[in-house]
């Protein structure tokens, strides 16, 4: 067998130009689909693997993304999380694709510069943060120095980062306008409320209560981790007065706890409270009863990271964008 010991020679066996070989066996150009299988069956046959640390050192490209998920809100909460799990899943599946790996941190900032580390490592070519959580005055002073950076989240008037994420407020409208339109009038907002994700998803509830002319949303603040927000929601739900006939939960994981603890204090879902979740977990679907829920649209959401991303490492400004969240209906209402 023909021994090969650089992509010059590999080219030269395959009748093409080195640059033509590059990018067939790496995908990262305009190649017809005909030579790219020629090429590849050729790298196959013979054995041959390009040197992609010698790549790289020429392009000063490490074909790394960091994915960073700050916890600054909630020590407690994990990338076992099912929604982290989802997202960085779906972020995985998008950057492979495109040749990317991840580098994934889950972070609990100690000072303002825990961007700054990744971005002086020298490991990754760009950035995702994944959550604002409150760090948002971090992420806006890094994104006036640091352009490839891209976060999942919410849109603030006068922001400067670029955030891709769903209409957090419409979200949360659409989820109480729907508790009503099933025939709630005592609704309450579970689930965390600092940040300005889930603070737009209780102004938006709030807002669908007042102007159907109900008595206000009464909130229940929780922990994000579960069994902490199951033991929150177990004290304050068997605490009120009165309970809720409609509760819209912060997040998806958020209403499992929710329906834990009411089936806890023997109220039934939905015959007495109708529940429905936020995030579009395929989780959700699994559940008994199967949850309702505010689709963020999160396997779109991380595709267009991904283009935007992509887009800021090569040196375009890009804006930000929001997703407007679909209503899944299902069991939980």
């Amino acid at each position: 067998m023909v021994s090969v010991k650089n992509i010059k020679e590999f080219a030269e066996l395959a009748g093409v130009s080195t640059a033509t070989a590059s990018r067939a066996l790496t995908g990262s150009g305009r190649v017809s689909e005909e030579t790219r299988k020629r090429i590849a069956a050729l790298a196959e046959k013979l054995g041959y693997q390009p040197n992609v640390a010698a790549r790289n050192l020429r392009t000063q490209r490490t074909m790394t993304i960091g994915v960073l998920v700050p916890l600054g809100h909630e020590a407690l909460q994990h990338l076992s999380d099912p929604f982290f799990n989802t997202m960085t899943g779906f972020l995985a599946d998008a950057f492979a694709e495109r040749g990317y790996d991840l580098l994934l941190s889950r972070v609990l900032p100690r000072n303002d510069r825990w961007i700054d580390r990744f971005i002086g490592s020298g490991r990754v070519d760009g950035i995702v943060v994944v959550g604002q959580s409150d760090q948002v005055h971090v992420i806006e002073t890094v994104s006036r120095r640091y352009m490839p950076m891209v976060v999942w989240g919410g849109h603030s008037p006068g922001q400067h980062h670029c955030s891709i994420g769903s209409d957090n407020r419409l979200g949360g409208r659409m989820a109480a306008l729907h508790l009503i339109e099933r025939g709630c009038r005592r609704i309450a907002y579970a689930g965390p409320v600092e940040g300005s994700e889930f603070g737009d998803r209780v102004e938006g509830a709030r807002g669908a209560v007042q102007e159907a002319g109900l008595d206000g949303l009464t909130a229940i603040p929780t922990h994000f981790e579960p069994d902490a927000a199951y033991a929150d929601l177990r004290q304050k739900l068997g605490a009120l007065p009165v309970m809720p006939d409609g509760i819209v939960a912060g997040s998806d994981v958020t209403a499992i706890s929710v329906i834990r603890a009411l089936r806890d204090l023997g109220r039934s879902v939905p015959d007495d409270v109708r529940v429905i979740g936020y995030d579009g977990l395929p989780i959700g679907e699994h559940m008994a009863p199967p949850l309702s829920t505010i689709d963020q649209q999160l396997r779109h959401g991380a595709d267009l990271i991904t283009q935007t991303l992509l887009r800021r490492i090569a040196g375009e400004e890009t804006a930000s964008q929001q997703i407007e969240p679909q209503l899944i209906v299902r069991g939980s209402t």
